[in-house]
């Protein structure tokens, strides 16, 4: 089955202006909730501002991490730069973990002690930062199929449009209602449910850093199509990986039959047309060897357990 890497295509000066502006949104509308945060008491207030201040941070930094990832290969990284944009989902998924802790430990202190809250001022804000929130989403829905950076980016802004309602309905019950105790119960509830977005989605920036296999490759199916080139004995020390995002990468060892070594050079065309036009593995290295001289007892993937 071939690797379909395809995915929304946005020419990266348009993606560059909407994070610039996404920046901006957020950048304000976080001043605005600390101060309005802490004149009502509100500690859902303060922990949406603080989500958003994450948000912002976490804009600047793809921002960066697109304008790096652009540049060249060169001498010092021969692999180029794409591999930045992991970096940074990485960074930006650690600290949505980290500020959904130090939230859950807030709530909880509040709900053995809750304050008063200006629940007119937590309904107001909320629903301005509800507006920015889902600015910032639209802004960055159809970027985030094609990047883990800007997903990272989408999923914050995501949690943070939801945690804007929960403020609302916290500041509606409590006007309403005098219910003090739900605004420090929903800020924990907002951090939960961050956890559970930045838990579930950091595995795949940490898989492709280790060099993780792609997870929507089909191993077998690779080593079953190189195996079936005429003149292939077998395969045997395999690497997948992903060089960047969008990018398969594989090397191996080829053993060569006896009459498949006189055809090296269409062998090893056969295979890379294979790799290419199967599975989306555009960078692939092949070492030869002939089935009288191979490596004995080498494993299947990696590079151990060999007699030469």
């Amino acid at each position: 089955m071939p690797h379909d890497h395809s995915h929304a295509h946005l020419d990266p000066q348009s993606g560059d202006r909407r994070v610039s502006i996404a920046i901006w949104a957020n950048g304000i509308l976080t001043v605005a909730q600390i101060v309005g945060g802490i004149l009502s008491g509100s500690l859902a207030l303060i922990a949406d501002a603080l989500h958003n201040f994450s948000d912002m941070a976490s804009l600047v930094i793809a921002f960066v991490a697109r304008k790096i990832a652009r540049r060249p290969a060169d001498e010092r990284m021969t692999f180029g730069y794409g591999r930045v944009e992991i970096v940074a989902a990485l960074i930006n998924y650690t600290t949505l973990i980290l500020i959904g802790f130090y939230l859950i430990y807030e709530g909880g202190m509040r709900i053995i002690d809750p304050p008063e809250v200006g629940a007119w001022t937590v309904v107001i804000l909320g629903g301005v930062a509800l507006v920015v929130d889902t600015l910032t989403a639209v802004l960055t829905y159809s970027m985030q199929k094609g990047s883990v950076n800007i997903r990272a980016l989408f999923l914050h802004n995501l949690s943070d449009a939801l945690a804007s309602v929960a403020v609302i309905v916290a500041g509606t019950l409590i006007l309403l209602y005098d219910m003090w105790w739900v605004d420090p119960a929903i800020t924990i509830g907002i951090a939960l449910y961050i956890l559970y977005l930045a838990v579930t989605e950091i595995g795949g920036p940490i898989r492709t850093l280790m060099l993780g296999s792609p997870p929507d490759m089909d191993n077998a199916a690779v080593i079953d199509a190189m195996r079936d080139v005429d003149g292939v004995a077998d395969v045997h020390h395999v690497h997948l990986w992903q060089m960047q995002e969008h990018e398969a990468a594989l090397d191996c060892h080829v053993v060569l039959t006896d009459g498949g070594w006189d055809r090296i050079e269409d062998i090893k065309a056969a295979i890379k047309h294979r790799l290419k036009e199967e599975f989306g593995i555009g960078h692939s290295s092949l070492e030869f060897e002939h089935e009288n001289r191979s490596h004995e007892n080498a494993d299947l993937y990696g590079h151990g357990k060999s007699d030469k």
